[in-house]
Formats: C-alpha cells, structure tokens, sequence
C-alpha cells in the first residue's frame, strides 16, 4: 500500500470524531470503528481524485498493513489467552483463589492489592492489564469488586506507571523523542511534572482505601453487591486437583522470561543497556516469555495428569478464541490511527494549530496538556501523540523564555498524551484492561471516563501553576493537594438526592 499523506484541514479530525461518537451513542464498537476507518478513506479520495470503490479498498489495506505490522502484538495476544485458560482449567486459578480468599477478604484489600501488583509491572502497558488481570479476576470476584472497578485498576496502573517508570519500553520511547533536550535525563526531569500519572495513581488508593465511587462506577459496585458474582465463573477447572504453584509458576514464568526476552531481542546480552534493549521490540520479548509460559505449563499439567494432551491443545484454541472480540478492535483501531496519521495528517493539523497560536509561555504547559489529551483520545494512542507533539514542543521551547517551560511543557505533552489513550475507547490499552478484567469494552470506558476526567481537569489547573511557578515540587504538592480536596468535596458535600452527606453522588 503505497500513499501519500495529504493535508485535510478540519477534515483530519473527522474519522476519529465519527468513530467515538458513534461508539458512545451506539454501544457498538466494531461498526463504528469500520466507519471512522471509512469515512477517513473517503476523506482521503475526496482529495486525491479517487472513488468509493478505491477507499474500501484502501480501508482493508489499510487493515492488511497493520496486521502485518502488529504480527508479534497478535501473537502475544493468542499465547496469552491460551495461557490464561490453560491455566484456568488446570485448577490452578481456582487453588490460588481459595490461597487468597483466606488473606483477602474485602473489596478494599482486593482493590489495594490489584493496584500494588499493578504497579509493580511496570515494564509494558499491555503486558501489565493482562497479567495482572489473569491474577486478580477471581479474588475481585470473590471479594464482590466489579469487573468495571477492575478494569479501571488495571488500566489506571498500566500506562501511568510505565509512562513514570525509568526502566520501560515507555521510558526508551520518550528520550529517543527528546535527544536535543537531554535524552534519558530530560525524561527523568518530566517525572514530576507528569501529573496525570501521578495523580491517577494517588486516585487509585484512593477510593481503593475509602471505598467511595461516583458515577457509573458507584451503579457498577452497588450492582455487583446485589447480584454476587459478576461476569460469570471463570472457566471449568480440574475439580480442585489444581495448586497454586499451577498458577504462581507459569506466571512467574511469563514474567521472568518476558523481560529476559525484551533484553534479549533488543541486544541486552549483546551489550546494550537493559533501558535500551528492552524498548528495542517490546512485544517481541512478551511473546517468547508467553511461549515459555505455556510450556512451562505444558510440562507441570501433562505429566501430572492434570489435563491430557488433547485438553491442553483444546485449551490453547479455545484462548485464542477468547481474544478474537479484543483483536478485532485493535485491528480497527490501529487501521484508524493509520489513516489518521499516515494518511489525512491528523496530528500535523492539530500540532500545526497549536504552533500558529502563539500563545504566552506560561500557559503553554496547560495548552499543550489540553490539545496532547484530545490527540491522543481521538487517534488511541499516547505513543503516536507524543511522538508527534514532543519534537514540536522542543522547538517551541527553543531560547528565551520558552527554554524556562521546556520540562514542564514535555511532562504537559506526556501526561496528555497518557491522559487520552487511558480513557480513549479505541486505546490498545482500553481495550486490553477491558479483556484482562473480562468487562464489557463499552462499559469500561463508561465508567472510568470521569475519573479519568476529573484528575485531567485537576491537571488542567496544575498545568497552570507550573507554567507560572516553573518548579516541580510546587506544582506537584498544589495539584495533590487540589486533587484530594476535590475527592473529599465530592465524597461528604456531593448532592444526588437533595440531602448533603457522605456517598450521596
């Protein structure tokens, strides 16, 4: 598939904006991703000369490239929901809940644990949702947490840890983006100017330690204590024969092995830095550790007679039958981001809007948080925003008094751009919190979207302070600070029934 990227105009944004739209509207996600993949094409040959035939088909060459881009993202996938229900059906799933439900035994320490082992995995985004969300599904289930509470866990400790962590492919990603402003110590300097990811995390313990919920999400948990068990049991298992080290060691395993392989495909044991190798191919180094997994598994199961060799294959297609729903929206939403950004200029329009604006220094921080936040939720994808944005900012910020914003501007274009692809219905990332927890994709994006909202608002005014304080500290203890009190008004003076009181939102 050979184009050449055009520049639309406001017609750029229109593909994004149709598909998002029509997914909130309709609560049908596939169609309406196939559109805004369509209406993109349709855009496309509107200036180029082309037809209606001509943009079908470059709509499934579209789909044809990514799919071939993303091969090792495929393969991941598959494998790791073969683990998960290989796994499952060893009775290891079953074995390691019975071992937790006897420490864990209420929804907060459920929560507080799915945040803390959130946080410790923090070298992929993806690899994060789906680990963690394999292991924490059944004590969330048994400590009455809503697959929607779940989800926004899992989601809300993917992106925001990786994107802090300085050892992560997120890390590697960021200062290969700002090599003239510093490279790696640059992307340490952002840390605490990336509120967002700051904030997120201190809103996860949060209402994980208080309990309190607002919104859809508050429905989703006074659902989920009224009904028992949400989304189902998980899969049928060996009837108790499975232990926990049937689960623990294969997943131990995954993790092992998965960072090893990222060192490995990026040239770890070749001499590379670990940060280096491991942001070489990321996806690549996750599928060998799932491979390993899934023989490590195969090796504990078979001759134990766990399961026998036909049930463990059966369990391997049937997990790839379970990441069929999740893979056809990433595919949709990759071919999305690449008629937006190969294709229309769609980041070009928006970074080229905010560099003709020319608007005073110190609001910039602010002003490139808000337009980093709408880029990345209309194209899904944070590394594609500041992909595009970070070089942008840099030159912005080049002398005089922009070299003074430079790193708050940078931590502005990061949280954005995390911002957007955490609440994002067409973020990779969205989509696989959604799968890890087994939550309704729609439904997910739902209920975290005002929390996602409200710490980006509170960004929004923390932005504000940094572009005129331009220290670090001050603007992160301000925004902590606004963030808590914000939570706290809205936990004892919030008003949903004419009565002011404590959960009353």
């Amino acid at each position: 598939m050979e184009v050449v990227m055009i520049e639309a105009g406001w017609l750029s944004v229109l593909p994004p904006l149709i598909a998002i739209t029509l997914a909130l509207i309709s609560k049908e996600v596939y169609s309406s991703l196939f559109l805004g993949i369509f209406s993109g094409m349709c855009v496309y040959c509107f200036f180029t000369g082309g037809n209606v035939l001509q943009a079908v088909t470059y709509l499934f060459d579209m789909i044809a490239v990514k799919i071939g881009q993303n091969g090792y993202m495929i393969i991941f996938l598959v494998l790791l929901g073969s683990l998960v229900v290989t796994v499952s059906r060893s009775g290891g799933s079953d074995a390691y809940g019975q071992w937790a439900g006897k420490r864990i035994h209420t929804p907060v320490s459920a929560k507080l644990a799915t945040a803390l082992l959130g946080l410790l995995i923090f070298v992929d985004d993806g690899f994060n949702c789906l680990t963690v969300g394999t292991v924490m599904r059944p004590i969330a289930d048994k400590c009455k947490v809503s697959r929607e509470k779940l989800a926004y866990l899992l989601d809300a400790t993917a992106a925001p840890i990786c994107i802090i962590a300085p050892i992560s492919s997120w890390a590697v990603a960021v200062a290969s983006e700002v090599e003239e402003a510093g490279g790696l110590n640059a992307f340490l300097r952002t840390i605490p100017y990336n509120l967002y990811a700051i904030l997120t995390i201190v809103m996860v313990f949060f209402i994980s330690a208080t309990g309190f919920d607002f919104g859809p999400m508050k429905k989703a948990e006074e659902k989920r204590r009224e009904e028992g068990l949400a989304g189902g049991q998980e899969e049928a298992s060996a009837a108790g024969r499975g232990t926990v080290p049937d689960l623990a060691v294969p997943i131990l395993t995954l993790i092992v092995c998965s960072i090893l392989g990222m060192a490995y495909v990026g040239g770890g044991f070749e001499g590379r830095s670990f940060a280096e190798a491991i942001g070489e191919n990321p996806t690549a180094g996750l599928t060998l550790g799932t491979f390993a997994a899934l023989l490590v598994a195969m090796a504990m199961y078979i001759p134990r007679k766990l399961m026998s060799l036909q049930e463990f294959m059966t369990g391997i297609i049937d997990g790839i039958k379970t990441m069929i729903p999740a893979l056809t929206i990433l595919i949709l939403a990759w071919a999305l981001g690449g008629v937006c950004r190969e294709m229309i200029g769609t980041g070009l329009f928006v970074s080229n809007f905010v560099s003709a604006a020319r608007l005073p220094m110190s609001f910039l921080p602010a002003i490139v948080f808000a337009v980093a936040a709408f880029l990345s939720f209309s194209m899904g994808t944070a590394w594609g925003t500041f992909g595009i944005l970070l070089p942008i900012v840099s030159m912005l910020c080049a002398g005089g008094e922009g070299a003074a914003v430079l790193i708050p501007a940078l931590g502005a274009t990061l949280a954005g751009s995390v911002y957007g692809d955490h609440c994002s219905p067409i973020s990779d990332t969205t989509i696989l919190a959604s799968t890890g927890a087994q939550c309704g994709h729609l439904r997910h994006v739902e209920t975290q979207l005002p929390y996602a909202a409200l710490v980006a608002a509170v960004c929004f005014a923390g932005y504000l302070v940094a572009g005129f304080t331009r220290n670090p500290w001050i603007t992160l203890t301000a925004s902590v600070l606004m963030l808590l009190l914000t939570l706290l008004g809205i936990r004892y003076y919030g008003i949903s029934s004419g009565r002011r009181g404590r959960y009353r939102v």
